[in-house]
């Protein structure tokens, strides 16, 4: 039975009824007074919007209203969109549509992110749209790593190139691009350590991912997305730094963002990370992945 893919707006119900409703509510009609502002910020706070990125906002906001440029309630909502949309940016395409014989993503995150689910969701979106993937189990240090993503792959019917456990990640990589090219496939996406124990080793091991991809394909990896777990809010951030700390990262996967009420973490990422949210994982089944669309995603936030 076909089933629909959840939207955007689906996976910010939580969100919507919670801290964005209490917004909306606030925000409904009446005169703009200073308990307004404190509530405003209180409830963007509580989002997981971020400190910092609370205080501008609210900033930028009173600034218009001294201004005089809006006089109600109602008209700063829609100014609240207004500022909101202009947080996410407008980033560049994703490298992955551009033509070439053969692209690499590398995927990074901790374990336990949703980070094999959102390889595995990533592989079915584009195979959907006519692209040939093959995946590389590169994450050797967990058994369990490798197992998932073998489970995954025969459930989206891509292929898997994998070693046997403790293998140099290197090796995968190098193994998996052959692969790929012998096989004609346009896309590869690599599984890449997920722990963070050590920085050394973390970096270690990244690097030799990255250096064979760069030898063997002309300017991989092409993208390098970080899955971020959107329940855990503000600790999804400081994993975030660290991996940026080590690796150059050119996007975020936001998974599990309908199972939190906090989904003003979006923001945080896009402004204090100052990294583009290119995907959302928007519901548990292997369907459930939409490229990130900021207008969509900010008319989901209210009612």
């Amino acid at each position: 039975m076909f089933r629909r893919s959840k939207t955007i707006r689906d996976s910010l119900t939580k969100t919507r009824r919670s801290f964005f409703g209490q917004i909306s509510s606030l925000l409904g009609g009446g005169e703009i007074t200073e308990e307004t502002w404190e509530d405003l910020e209180a409830l963007l706070v509580q989002a997981d919007v971020g400190v910092h990125t609370t205080m501008t906002l609210v900033d930028n906001l009173r600034e218009q209203v001294a201004r005089g440029s809006i006089r109600d309630a109602q008209d700063l909502q829609d100014l609240l969109k207004q500022e909101l949309l202009a947080l996410l940016g407008d980033p560049p395409p994703l490298k992955i549509e551009e033509p070439r014989l053969l692209t690499v993503v590398l995927i990074v995150g901790v374990n336990g992110s949703g980070k094999t689910t959102s390889i595995a969701k990533l592989a079915k979106y584009y195979q959907d749209r006519g692209h040939k993937v093959l995946l590389a189990a590169a994450d050797t240090f967990r058994a369990a790593a490798i197992d998932q993503l073998k489970i995954w792959g025969e459930r989206v019917n891509v292929p898997i190139i994998a070693h046997q456990p403790g293998a140099d990640p290197g090796a995968v990589t190098y193994d998996a691009i052959r692969a790929s090219q012998s096989r004609k496939a346009d896309l590869l996406i690599v599984d890449t350590a997920g722990r963070l124990h050590t920085k050394y080793n973390l970096m270690e091991e990244l690097r030799k991912v990255h250096g064979v991809a760069q030898k063997r394909v002309h300017e991989a990896p092409h993208e390098t997305l970080l899955v971020l777990d959107a329940t855990t809010g503000q600790n999804a951030l400081s994993q975030a730094r660290h991996f940026k700390e080590v690796v150059d990262v050119t996007g975020v996967i936001v998974a599990k963002l309908d199972g939190t009420a906090k989904g003003g973490v979006v923001f945080a990422i896009a402004q204090e990370l100052d990294l583009p949210v290119r995907f959302i994982g928007t519901g548990e089944t292997v369907d459930d992945l939409t490229e990130f669309d900021a207008q969509a995603f900010v008319e989901g936030l209210f009612e």
